[in-house]
């Protein structure tokens, strides 16, 4: 086999190892057998709720697990034309063969990531909350630029995004806003976009063209149905009200119906101000704070899973997991699984898809790698 075919092999094989240890292969073939035979009880649509949850299970898995065989078959075949056109001399066959190969890894590394979303909320839509750190008006641009760089990357994957809260900045971008992101597993691709992102440059507010650094956070959560109970008591809220700002002026602006909510043992912070009514805003925070509140229940079962519990809120907020220079060199570098790109202007045009692969990667293997920041 030529290095070209075993490094196609290679990659593949890769991709199907972490699918399998993403799915606990072995677990998984059993349960499929239980939800199958489980789904040839007449019983089961005695309660529709129950048999809707097993329905989508058996689903998730058979496609999971089927993509997995299917591949494995798809490749066998490949490598098959590639040994015949080697050993018969045909490098036409050959070449058929390794193109097969490159199909097959670009494909099993796209189902990659696709098995990767199997958490409890990955399939939801999801709140994507960004905040200008300290230093004015160059966190505040840089905040702004983020929460284009979002949109951006969301309308790539084809999914709806709003606006649910948006505060400008004194001079230029914003101090803080929310999106709401809708579409299948926008939480689930979203979710490890939480922490600090980090941006050096020279920058277009100062007159003598200094470089600035600037620092922005990024908080992402699922948005939850009905269905998920989550206990608040009304004495742990403090309720603001106050007139919305938002790019463009919008009607909003002219009463005090946006709404604030602080939940008060936790310092969690949401704000509503995409409705004209005061009521539907604070109904729309409350749900925001819901979902924070679940998504920090997650983070702490699955960190006390691992063996390493801790607060995830204070890692979340504190932990810097990118940085982007655009002077004096040109790099976005992640700093927890290593992925670079040397092409900052595609990056802050939505095109995240690789960082987000590999950190989704890393939350199934748990290797990490040492990672220098960018100057």
């Amino acid at each position: 086999m030529r290095a070209e075919g075993q490094a196609h092999i290679d990659r593949i094989e890769a991709a199907l190892a972490l699918v399998r240890q993403s799915l606990d292969w072995d677990r998984a073939l059993r349960r499929l057998d239980e939800l199958d035979a489980r789904v040839q009880d007449p019983t089961l649509w005695d309660d529709p709720k129950q048999a809707q949850a097993i329905t989508q299970e058996q689903k998730r898995l058979e496609t999971a697990i089927g993509t997995v065989r299917e591949i494995e078959a798809e490749m066998a075949d490949a490598v098959e034309f590639v040994d015949m056109g080697e050993s018969e001399g045909d490098a036409e066959v050959e070449r058929e063969g390794l193109d097969s190969l490159a199909r097959l890894a670009e494909r099993a590394d796209r189902d990659k990531v696709q098995a990767l979303l199997s958490g409890e909320a990955d399939s939801y839509d999801t709140y994507l909350q960004i905040n200008a750190g300290a230093g004015g008006t160059e966190s505040q641009d840089w905040a702004d630029m983020l929460l284009r760089m979002y949109a951006r990357w969301a309308e790539r994957r084809g999914f709806k995004v709003e606006t649910v809260e948006y505060a400008a900045g004194e001079q230029a971008g914003i101090k803080s806003a929310t999106l709401l992101i809708k579409g299948e597993n926008a939480y689930g691709y979203a979710k490890t976009e939480s922490g600090v992102h980090r941006l050096v440059r020279i920058s277009p507010y100062d007159s003598s063209a200094r470089r600035h650094t600037s620092f922005s956070s990024v908080w992402v959560y699922p948005v939850i149905d009905d269905d998920i109970d989550i206990e608040i008591n009304p004495a742990d809220l403090k309720i603001d009200t106050y007139r919305a700002s938002g790019a463009g002026g919008q009607h909003v602006n002219t009463t005090d119906s946006a709404v604030r909510i602080t939940h008060q043992p936790t310092g969690i912070v949401v704000a509503s101000q995409n409705d004209r009514s005061q009521h539907k805003n604070r109904a729309t925070a409350m749900n925001m704070l819901k979902a924070r509140l679940y998504e920090r229940e997650m983070a702490e079962r699955e960190a006390a899973a691992s063996g390493e519990y801790q607060e995830k809120s204070e890692i979340g907020w504190g932990h810097q997991i990118r940085s982007y220079v655009l002077q004096p060199y040109q790099m976005v570098k992640d700093l927890r699984t290593g992925v670079q790109s040397p092409t900052p202007d595609d990056v802050l045009d939505g095109g995240l898809d690789p960082f987000i692969s590999a950190a989704l990667a890393q939350r199934v293997t748990g290797e990490t790698v040492e990672v220098e920041d960018a100057d």
